[in-house]
């Protein structure tokens, strides 16, 4: 074989090697599983924004132009990137490689198949309207509930138990107080203060106490914004 086919062969080789992800044929149901290693940055519903953008309708849309999410690094913004199968591929696969200095922090999944059978679940249920018909109980709608889809906890309709009605600090304790009488003491750097302005934000004045930690020992207390927070806890020792 002489010197030319020999170049043509190994070039004809390297296009079927990299192209092999995208010729993967996926499996949503598969695909819906590996989903859940993302679903705790990322919501499956139109502008509810997590830690990163919801990806509702990320199929051809250019890459850091949701405009409900403020939070794009300035590379992602600036790599005029169109998200499609072949650069969502490449996203999944290595994210600092297809655009250097981006801030996900997520290493890639290297693995042909799980990118293909997650890919195959994203464009699937990010579809303009799946969203809504996965709310109203669509062929995935309740996996697609628990897995980030619906996954951040509206907090407008509040127990008495989870209703918070004064804090109190005194040395290295955060002493909660909630709307039924109960007070929970926390060590201070196991009390989470956040806020969360969106319409499953908690009513103003009215602070969510939200259970973390698997021994009940930690917890969260989210305000409907930041100058509820000095407003409500008192420096106070018994």
């Amino acid at each position: 074989m002489n010197s030319s086919r020999l170049t043509a062969c190994a070039v004809l080789t390297s296009l079927v090697i990299g192209s092999h992800a995208l010729a993967v044929e996926g499996d949503p149901a598969r695909g819906h599983r590996i989903f859940g290693a993302c679903a705790a940055c990322h919501s499956l519903q139109p502008d509810q924004n997590m830690t990163g953008p919801s990806l509702a309708g990320i199929w051809n849309r250019k890459a850091g132009t949701l405009p409900s999410f403020t939070r794009y690094s300035p590379a992602l913004k600036s790599s005029n990137i169109e998200w499609n199968d072949k650069t969502l591929d490449e996203w999944i696969a290595d994210p600092q490689h297809l655009v250097p200095g981006n801030q996900m922090m997520f290493p890639g999944i290297r693995d042909d198949r799980q990118r293909a059978d997650l890919l195959a679940f994203l464009k699937q249920e990010t579809t303009p309207g799946r969203a809504q018909m996965a709310q109203q109980g669509g062929p995935m709608g309740g996996m697609t509930g628990m897995m980030g889809g619906n996954s951040v906890a509206n907090l407008k309709q509040l127990d008495a138990a989870e209703r918070v009605q004064a804090i109190t600090y005194c040395k290295d304790t955060y002493i909660v107080t909630t709307a039924n009488g109960q007070q929970r003491k926390f060590w201070e750097r196991n009390l989470r203060l956040k806020t969360d302005s969106s319409s499953d934000g908690p009513e103003k004045k009215a602070p969510a106490l939200v259970r973390a930690g698997m021994m009940g020992d930690r917890a969260d207390v989210i305000f409907a914004e930041p100058s509820e927070i000095s407003a409500l806890i008192v420096a106070k020792c018994d």
